[in-house]
């Protein structure tokens, strides 16, 4: 399969046409480079605001009512567009109310016969607890699909190897991302090559980039796209399948063999994924031992 990961820039937008435009586009040219699998990235739903006025664009509370808002029209476009291009989506994730008391931030995941589901993120930074508000959702799951396993660890949930190892069933990891600075890039980067590492899967890494001086949230962001793997068993020997240019917007593209999942969890140089539970007896047998 052909994955493809969105570099993408969030733009002011006058109608909701101009959005319906710019979502075809960038889809129809990932399709037709023969991608099978779309990702787009965290908070990417957010230039929704700007639909709503400058005023509910710039201010925090109401931009994140303002997109949620919006989502039936938009899960609509993307089903529309999976199947009109025979594609797998990761929505760009959005604050969706839903029955948590405050809203969650949530991506949806679309493929072409129709069929949606969606996945949470899980645990909040510092900014989405204070003051944002955005809290933690519901809980993980891999997603069937006819590309093989998929799961989903939205930006800072790749940070946590106990949420990657949850979802050692899956083939492929999505990781959308929106990150202010490049240490917060690179943060989510070194998250989504070590669960790559460890479950001896491909993560496939997504950004916003660029400005957008009209939103207290989502201002400004630093990162590219980036596809992969463990570094062993027919996988490169840095374990990067795919990086795109920092800043630069655009879709970066791997191509990925299922098989080669399959072969290196079997044979690879090391194990990762088998020799994993060998760790918990260990870690529970630690000892202070005083050199003083």
């Amino acid at each position: 399969m052909k994955i493809a990961t969105a570099a993408y820039p969030l733009d002011w937008l006058d109608s909701w046409a101009q959005y319906e435009d710019k979502i075809a586009k960038w889809v129809g040219d990932a399709a037709g480079q023969g991608a099978d699998l779309l990702v787009f990235p965290e908070y990417g739903a957010m230039e929704l605001s700007t639909l709503a006025g400058a005023d509910m664009a710039a201010d925090l509370e109401q931009s994140m009512h303002a997109v949620s808002d919006r989502m039936e029209p938009v899960h609509q476009l993307h089903k529309t567009l999976a199947a009109e291009h025979g594609v797998h989506i990761l929505g760009a994730s959005a604050p969706v109310n839903a029955d948590h008391g405050r809203p969650v931030n949530r991506a949806t995941f679309y493929a072409p016969n129709g069929v949606s589901g969606y996945q949470d993120k899980q645990i909040m930074t510092r900014f989405e607890r204070d003051p944002w508000g955005v809290v933690g959702g519901d809980g993980l799951q891999v997603f069937d699909t006819a590309l093989g396993k998929i799961g989903v660890l939205i930006c800072y949930d790749s940070e946590f190897p106990l949420l990657g190892r949850a979802l050692k069933e899956a083939d492929i990891i999505l990781v959308p991302s929106c990150t202010e600075a490049l240490s917060g890039y690179w943060r989510v980067r070194i998250g989504a090559m070590s669960r790559a590492l460890e479950n001896q899967c491909v993560t496939a890494m997504s950004s916003i980039v660029g400005a957008a001086p009209w939103s207290q949230s989502v201002e400004v962001a630093t990162g590219m796209g980036g596809i992969f793997g463990p570094p062993d068993t027919g996988f490169p020997m840095t374990g990067v399948l795919a990086e795109g240019t920092l800043g630069q917007s655009g879709w970066t593209y791997a191509d990925v063999d299922p098989a080669a999942i399959a072969h290196v969890r079997a044979d690879g140089v090391v194990l990762n994924a088998t020799h994993w539970e060998e760790q918990n007896p260990r870690a529970k047998s630690v000892t202070n031992c005083s050199l003083l």
